[in-house]
């Protein structure tokens, strides 16, 4: 999916398919349902997952091509999350700060939680890493998310 990448520039950010077709179109039905805040969307029960879908997600590997996106510079393995163009849209001027760098495959947001997070936490936790960069803090990190994924927390 075509996603905000450095400086909002748009690039293809590679993932395998975990939705339905029209996945997108149907969401505008089930926003009543987001469990989160502020410009993300999410839905413990997501009827437009697929199976396979829902088993590459709670694993995290329907991430795993985005190391394609790593290789040809589009992406880092540790930054702000890339949002899809339609939360991107939403966000306000401020929130853009986090596009001042490449984004990650996995981030502060990521090891902290996730989607027990809200939105506003996900923000100030763009802004920490921004603020505390070095590449301590981004080998932590990267330390940080195997046992993330691996107990699932927050993902959904």
């Amino acid at each position: 999916s075509v996603r905000p990448g450095m400086a909002g520039k748009p690039f293809f950010c590679l993932k395998f398919r975990t939705m339905r077709e029209h996945a997108e179109q149907i969401q505008d039905e089930l926003e009543p349902f987001n469990e989160l805040s502020g410009a993300l969307f999410k839905i413990r029960e997501d009827p437009r997952m697929t199976k396979i879908g829902r088993f590459l997600r709670r694993f995290s590997l329907d991430e795993l091509p985005q190391l394609v996106n790593v290789v040809r510079g589009e992406m880092s393995l540790v930054g702000p999350r890339p949002l899809p163009m339609r939360d991107f849209d939403r966000l306000e001027e401020w929130h853009k700060k986090r596009y001042l760098v490449l984004p990650g495959i996995t981030g502060l947001w990521q090891v902290s939680g996730r989607a027990e997070l809200d939105f506003d936490d996900l923000v100030r936790l763009d802004f920490l890493y921004l603020e505390r960069w070095s590449i301590m803090l981004d080998l932590s990190i990267l330390l940080k998310t195997i046992p993330a994924v691996l107990s699932r927390r927050g993902a959904f």
